[in-house]
């Protein structure tokens, strides 16, 4: 596949998304109104790789990251085009680009409604819908069930300590992406007769706050985790990416008075990236859409 690209009067070339100034990233993802600021695009440069269509003065017109997690497995996130080359072909030629560098891994995306035709044709299956829940968190927080087990809170030290328990849940080794993820985040470990079976982050991003990842076995367990940071949140944005359509957990979401934002469509290529099991630890709540 080609390094460049033609589109209307002008060439497109892809370099590193390290090489070009975090402003031009920013103002990328702001053209089409997304939330990430320049510290959340610094943080995804740490986490993942990318590329980023320029012209030959420089100007970006385009992204596109990966986020491998082993040899076999890797997310997709951050494919912008920029409104002046949409439906040119720049996102195709973007995808593309990544292919060639993931080699064979297996893929997963969360699609906007604007890519998921692009993604179809580029061999994508959907899975399932991610729900976008966020507003200002009101107090006090709507009632909880009965907590079985402890909640407390984990050093960014002991990381170790939930990093099975989300291979097991998301199906792939994110060790590296949960000490990243430690380094500016709340995080709330739920043991249960001397064993850790469940935890949630709450960190900086965007308007305000996400609360994600979340990992828990049952809709209880997740609710619990996910309270514990909207307390701290009072009067404050916050953000929650669930699989959860129906159920206590997305009950809880909805009497919490967060607002359903939006929802994007979670994609696979390759083996099937969901498998949920009955009482496993699930991700209730995303680390990200490009990080899922």
């Amino acid at each position: 596949m080609g390094r460049t690209v033609r589109v209307k009067s002008f060439e497109l070339a892809a370099k590193d998304v390290n090489d070009v100034d975090v402003k031009l990233l920013h103002a990328l993802s702001a053209g089409v109104g997304w939330p990430h600021r320049p510290k959340d695009w610094d943080f995804l440069r740490r986490a993942g790789h990318g590329i980023v269509a320029v012209d030959g003065i420089g100007r970006v017109f385009g992204s596109a990251m990966w986020f491998p997690y082993g040899r076999e497995f890797a997310t997709i996130g951050l494919v912008i085009t920029s409104p002046r080359t949409q439906a040119q072909g720049t996102g195709r030629w973007l995808m593309e680009q990544v292919f060639e560098r993931c080699g064979k891994r297996n893929l997963s995306l969360n699609s906007t409604d604007a890519a998921y035709h692009l993604y179809l044709s580029l061999g994508f299956t959907k899975e399932a819908m991610v729900y976008q829940w966020q507003g200002e968190v009101v107090s006090p927080p709507p009632p909880v069930p009965a907590l079985d087990g402890a909640l407390s809170p984990l050093s960014t030290d002991d990381i170790e300590a939930i990093a099975a328990l989300d291979e097991r849940a998301f199906g792939a080794n994110r060790h590296k992406l949960l000490a990243l993820l430690s380094e500016g985040a709340s995080i709330c470990v739920l043991r249960r007769g001397g064993e850790t079976v469940g935890y949630s982050m709450k960190r900086e991003f965007g308007r305000g706050h996400v609360i994600g990842p979340i990992v828990a076995s049952n809709d209880g367990d997740a609710i619990h985790l996910t309270a514990v940071h909207l307390k701290d949140l009072a009067g404050r944005f916050a953000r929650v990416d669930t699989r959860e359509q129906t159920g206590l957990f997305a009950d809880f979401l909805q009497q919490s008075r967060l607002g359903m934002h939006d929802t994007v469509t979670t994609m696979s290529k390759g083996r099937r990236f969901l498998n949920r099991k009955d009482n496993e630890p699930w991700v209730y709540g995303l680390a990200g859409h490009a990080l899922s």
